[in-house]
């Protein structure tokens, strides 16, 4: 009988970091990521965060930015857009794991009796059921599984995660796991030299716990002397080899996987998994790069949102831009607006070569969102509005063009007589708020005569929801929005539920109720954010051209000015020299 072949022994990288938080640790992880897939290794992520919400989807974008959802419908931390954005991976439940989680699950079993007679405690329960959210990550078949463990060492709260993580090691082996500590080294002005000592101390956390690093990557403003890196390798005893510089970097945070690879550190990792160096190219990465930092054009998109006082609130919108920009070879000036500052001031908005409404949840800035709305369909501004920002473009519409004073959506109005946007019928019975909203990937029908299946190419697309309310299907408020000339471009294939919107004769207006940024990738931009990027291109060079030929005809005009008013004093001229030979 035949030997069933052994099972694979899927490889183990742990991300952790040090002395301060926001160093980069996704960036790194998918940029690694990147390297480890582009060396023909399969790979996975996980994001492992230490706070006790069940995942961040209740949370304010104030307090945590973005929430990311994935195509099974589940809301996460912003990380795993750029996992999903640098690395090519498809993230899943399986990719995001909060305390909060972790700890729920542990209470459930515990309620349901499954650790009778036992007392509870974290360690080994919380900590057995940690290493069990490890363990899932290998039933994707990856090779490798890259786990980012959120907070900073030192922090009560990440100590269960990184006590799970220490423990692994010994279960799977050394030689199938490496510890990867993200440190910063911080150049003090004063004394004009880097210092090593927070990163030692960092380190010296970890070894207190179990924790001995296997490669210690450096985060700096400046080139880090041999001197110094030497000196980190022996007081955080790593090998110097395994003391990597990641230094900023100035145009694009796309160049960081090249430069990490520079630095070999794909290279290091390798080796401490036991796994064979397959041959790199970077040649379409770099061309990416290339395009990223040596644009040709510019155009500037107004950001019209709510939350623009944090930047990773709208960090997928930010992103998406960036590639369409890369794809049309030209630099995205994203001027972020607040929608409340518009209402008072709509001139915010008038030098935009193009207006982006974003997603979001309340009342606040709507009026603002509409004013845009209606600047941009008036003076044929390109468009694309998103979640929220498609039912501005609804509200704005009926309002402005049928009439409707009142047209507004129930989220902000229960009483209006014209509730073009309603809540979700499957919405009105639910009570809880976390994790209830139609969430994840779904099929949407596009019209073969839409715009939207001539820049998606196709009829049929799958995109990613995040929402509690719809456009209102009633077939009064559809037919008379419909008959103004606002096309549904899409809506779900069985026709009831409303996806898209558009409006005819005009560059671009494109409004869908999905989010498209979750999907965009710097190798493969969104069709959505293309077209609206290169419409805005489009109407910044007839501007210009417009410009130009204003110019030049005052130029001629100055011309023929000129040449008359040469003609007149020479005339003249001959007018006085005549009349001194007749006297």
């Amino acid at each position: 009988m035949t030997k069933a072949a052994p099972k694979k022994q899927t490889k183990y990288i742990f991300i952790t970091g040090g002395v301060v938080s926001s160093l980069g640790k996704g960036i790194t992880s998918a940029s690694l990521a990147l390297l480890l897939k582009s060396r023909g290794y399969k790979v996975f992520m996980q994001k492992l965060d230490p706070y006790l919400n069940v995942d961040p989807g209740t949370m304010s974008p104030y307090q945590h930015g973005e929430v990311f959802v994935t195509d099974d419908g589940y809301e996460t931390d912003l990380d795993l857009g750029h996992y999903e954005r640098f690395a090519g991976v498809q993230c899943s439940k399986a990719s995001s794991y909060t305390s909060g989680r972790i700890y729920s699950s542990v209470l459930s079993k515990e309620r349901a009796g499954k650790y009778l007679g036992g007392t509870v405690q974290v360690i080994p329960h919380i900590t057995n059921e940690i290493k069990d959210a490890f363990r899932s990550a290998a039933e994707s078949g990856a090779d490798i599984v890259l786990c980012e463990i959120g907070g900073v060492a030192g922090d009560i709260e990440s100590l269960p995660f990184l006590e799970a993580a220490r423990q692994f090691r010994f279960e799977v082996g050394v030689e199938n796991t490496c510890f990867v500590h993200l440190v910063l080294v911080p150049y003090l002005k004063a004394a004009g030299e880097l210092k090593t000592k927070p990163s030692q101390h960092s380190v010296a956390e970890l070894r207190n716990i179990g924790i001995f690093p296997d490669i210690l990557v450096c985060r700096t403003e400046m080139t880090i002397p041999q001197d110094h890196l030497n000196k980190l390798a022996l007081f955080c005893n790593v090998k110097p080899e395994c003391v990597i510089e990641e230094k900023d970097v100035t145009d694009s945070v796309y160049a960081v996987p090249r430069e990490l690879s520079k630095q070999e550190l794909d290279l290091r990792v390798l080796e401490q998994l036991h796994l064979s160096v397959h041959p790199i190219i970077h040649s379409e990465w770099d061309k990416l790069v290339k395009k990223a930092t040596q644009p040709k054009y510019e155009c500037t998109i107004a950001l019209v949102g709510k939350y623009i006082a944090i930047r990773d609130a709208y960090k997928s919108v930010h992103e998406a831009l960036q590639h369409a920009g890369m794809e049309h070879n030209a630099k995205v000036k994203v001027e972020c607006i607040e929608a409340e500052e518009l209402e008072r001031n709509p001139n915010l908005i008038k030098n935009a070569d193009g207006i982006l409404i974003p997603g979001g949840f309340g009342s606040r800035g709507v009026n603002g969102k509409c004013v845009a709305i209606r600047y941009a369909r008036e003076h044929k501004i390109p468009l694309l509005g998103i979640c929220l920002g498609m039912q501005c473009c609804v509200i704005e519409f009926a309002r402005n063009v049928l009439g409707w004073k009142d047209a507004n959506s129930t989220e902000f109005d229960e009483k209006t007589a014209h509730p073009v946007i309603d809540l979700m019928d499957e919405q009105k019975n639910v009570t809880e708020k976390g994790g209830t909203m139609r969430l994840g990937a779904y099929p949407c029908k596009l019209m073969k005569d839409s715009n939207a299946a001539k820049l998606y190419k196709s009829e049929k697309i799958s995109e990613r929801h995040r929402h509690r309310y719809e456009f209102n299907y009633n077939s009064e408020f559809r037919v008379a929005l419909e008959k103004a000339g606002l096309k549904i471009a899409g809506t779900s294939p069985d026709g009831k539920l409303v996806e898209m919107v558009e409006i005819k004769n005009h560059p671009y207006f494109e409004a869908c109720q999905f989010h498209p940024e979750f999907k965009s990738r710097p190798t493969a931009p969104h069709p959505l954010f293309s077209g609206l990027v290169k419409a805005a291109l489009n109407k910044k060079n007839v501007s210009f051209k417009k410009m130009n030929e204003t110019a030049h005809a005052s130029h001629v005009q100055e011309q023929k000015n000129s040449k008359t008013k040469t003609a007149t004093a020479k005339a003249a001229q001959k007018n006085v020299n005549g009349g001194k030979k007749n006297a």
